[in-house]
C-alpha cells in the first residue's frame, strides 16, 4: 500500500509540475488551482508514506522518478530538445535512486 501511494504521490507531482506550464505564471486560474490540488495530494501522500518507510528511501524514490518523468514529458509532450549531459546528469539520478534504495539506511 505504500508504494501505491508512493506512485500516486509521483504522479500527482508530474501532473502538477506538467501544469506550471500552463499556469502563466499563475494568471490563469484553472491551470493554478488544479497545480495546486496536484501538489498537496502529492504531499499528502508522502505524508502518509514517510510514516512507514524511511525519509530518504522515499525522497530518492519521488525525486528521481520524478525528474527522469518530467524529463521525458519536456521531450515528448512539449518538445524540447534534450543533450547528452542531461542524459548523463537523468542516467546517474537513476543510479543513485538505485544505490539509496540497496543501501540506504533504512535497509
Amino acid at each position: 500500500m505504500n508504494y501505491l501511494l508512493l506512485a500516486l504521490a509521483i504522479v500527482s507531482e508530474l501532473i502538477g509540475t506538467s501544469l506550471l506550464k500552463y499556469t502563466d505564471g499563475f494568471t490563469k486560474m484553472y491551470p493554478t488551482v488544479a497545480t495546486f490540488l496536484a501538489y498537496v495530494v502529492s504531499f499528502y501522500c508522502l505524508s502518509i508514506v514517510v510514516k512507514a518507510l524511511p525519509v530518504n528511501v522515499v525522497y530518492a524514490i519521488w525525486s528521481g522518478v520524478g525528474i527522469v518523468l518530467v524529463t521525458l514529458i519536456s521531450v515528448f509532450v512539449f518538445h524540447n530538445s534534450i543533450n547528452y549531459p542531461t542524459i548523463l546528469g537523468t542516467g546517474l539520478i537513476v543510479i543513485g535512486v538505485i544505490l539509496v534504495n540497496m543501501f540506504g539506511s533504512g535497509h
